[in-house]
């Protein structure tokens, strides 16, 4: 299986619009595609709210890290 990370160029990350244009380019390719992050299964590319819950998910474990104090031991 072909497999590539990328990183998402879009400033504001993926939300519902660059999301959208997304699932829709990987639902016209002839092939199952999925999209995942590390540490995270993959879910289906053709899916919008699979993708979403993916950035969702990575905005929830950002905010986390946030409200840490980083400045403690760990």
């Amino acid at each position: 299986m072909h497999q590539r990370t990328v990183a998402v160029g879009n400033r504001s990350g993926l939300h519902a619009r660059p999301a959208s244009v997304f699932v829709q380019a990987a639902t016209r390719q002839p092939v199952k595609v999925t999209i995942g992050r590390d540490g995270q299964s993959a879910v289906d590319a053709r899916s919008l709210l699979s993708v979403l819950a993916l950035a969702e998910a990575a905005v929830e474990e950002l905010a986390a890290l946030l409200a840490r104090d980083l400045d403690a031991t760990p």
